[in-house]
């Protein structure tokens, strides 16, 4: 009996102290433990148990950064547009840029995501993420270590929704709620889901990052070519195709508030920080130099357009120091993690020297209706970003040029590069533009009656007024 108790015993405690010895020796030991913090603070894969973590204060920032770049559409850019067109379109405009957060939105959901983000072929990618389905709280690997995968899509979300809702800027108070819906419905399957993927997918075909077998090495940092370059250039082909409104050329159409529009320059610059800096998927350095070299742009740019105005008209308007602003902001988004305080301040004086061309004397020349500057600020910014991305580019701002299959280009060709990849886009852009205008138009009619644009959109279209006379 004794003996019987004493076995009894033996195995009671065996079978307690087995399970949390077999515990303790499967817990990571110190040098695991630094190693993963040390990963951690480089924003570096990790190795050991925190892999598939998000970490908190990474994933912290990329939520605001998603925030800040939905300010930037609601209400920035609406507030930006609303301000410009007249009275009578006001809320035309800022409904064609709610409708579209809705439309892109759900459209992103369904299949957007996946069909830009999904490992597939090097153009498209595939379809196991649609409806979000397997998009959870762990971090993707592919495009953030310490991101939550589900926080990921939704910061894309965001740059979805804004890229077409620039485009209204170069149609406004002239096209059909409707119409808007549809076209950029179609844009954004045959446009921007494609180009978002190539650039920035995994084994996109013009991922020069991240993709070693890319076709064309290209650079875009936070969406020279995905976002300005698609919807500026969209944006001309449209304009061109509409038709201008009228009066233009005839008579005077100012802005009715530059106080909505200078509040909604405002809300961009500020919710543009999250559209750049934000680009680099976490909170390190390379978010940090991004975030310099956004400020610095912009104010390059703000000033410039400043100074020539002061020079050319004797005065510097609001507007004119808006754009310029917008147009620094935009011509630095392909660059901004790339590039060192000096390059950033040469990307934004160009930004203004260029932009400030394209909406005086080139829009003038060619008396084309880019209504709100579109063409003038986003495509003609986005393009000579796009290209100065690949002349100033520096490793030591972003180690990831260093890599193997990149590296070589960085200093000598990767200028060339970018053009590729840019002009590729531009050609695409522009003529899905026009066969997709073409059978729309034919379809349910692109353009309100003479009537409507006479007594505006905001009464004719959606039975609202902005402003009581």
């Amino acid at each position: 009996m004794n003996l019987f108790r004493v076995a009894a015993a033996f195995l009671s405690a065996a079978l307690f102290v087995l399970p949390s010895t077999a515990a303790a020796a499967a817990q990571p030991g110190v040098e695991q433990r630094l190693s993963d913090l040390e990963a951690y603070v480089r924003n570096s894969a990790p190795s050991g148990p925190l892999q598939g973590v998000p970490g908190p204060g990474h994933n912290g920032w990329m939520m605001m950064s998603a925030g800040l770049v939905l300010f930037m559409s609601l209400p920035g850019l609406a507030l930006f547009y609303g301000g410009l067109v007249r009275r009578k379109n006001v809320l035309s405009v800022m409904a064609q840029c709610l409708g579209l957060a809705g439309v892109v939105g759900v459209m992103w959901w369904a299949f957007g995501y996946s069909v830009s983000f999904a490992p597939g072929s090097p153009w498209l990618g595939g379809l196991q993420w649609s409806g979000l389905s397997g998009v959870n709280a762990d971090p993707n690997a592919d495009y953030g270590p310490w991101v939550s995968h589900n926080v990921f899509a939704m910061y894309q979300m965001m740059f979805a929704i804004i890229t077409p809702a620039l485009i209204v800027g170069a149609i406004a108070e002239r096209m059909r709620f409707s119409a808007l819906l549809v076209f950029c419905m179609a844009w954004m399957t045959l446009v921007y889901f494609p180009v978002t993927h190539m650039m920035w997918g995994v084994g996109g075909w013009m991922n020069g990052l991240w993709n070693a077998k890319a076709a064309i090495r290209a650079i875009d940092f936070a969406g020279g070519i995905v976002v300005h370059m698609t919807s500026g250039w969209s944006a001309l082909a449209l304009c061109l195709l509409l038709g201008p409104r009228r009066g233009f050329g005839r008579e005077h159409i100012p802005p009715h508030s530059m106080v909505l529009c200078m509040v909604g320059t405002g809300m961009l610059w500020f919710g543009w920080y999250g559209f750049n800096a934000g680009s680099a998927v976490a909170a390190d350095k390379i978010a940090a130099n991004a975030f310099t070299a956004t400020t610095l742009s912009a104010l390059a740019g703000l000033l410039t357009w400043g100074v020539l105005e002061q020079v050319i008209r004797g005065r510097p308007s609001v507007l004119g120091l808006c754009s310029g602003a917008v147009a620094g902001l935009a011509t630095i988004t392909p660059a901004s993690g790339f590039v060192n305080p000096t390059g950033a301040m040469v990307i934004g004086l160009l930004a203004g020297l260029s932009t400030f061309w394209a909406c005086s004397w080139l829009k003038a020349r060619f008396r084309y209706d880019d209504s709100l500057d579109t063409f003038g600020v986003h495509a003609v910014g986005g393009t000579v970003g796009t290209v100065m991305a690949g002349v100033l580019a520096a490793p030591d701002i972003n180690p990831n040029l260093s890599a193997e299959w990149i590296q070589p280009l960085v200093g000598r060709s990767l200028w060339w590069e970018q053009v590729k990849a840019g002009g590729l886009v531009l050609v695409f852009s522009v003529l899905v533009t026009v066969v997709l205008y073409r059978v729309i138009d034919r379809l349910m009619g692109c353009r309100v009656s003479e009537d409507i644009e006479d007594q505006g959109l905001d009464l004719a279209e959606h039975g609202e007024e902005g402003y009581t006379h």
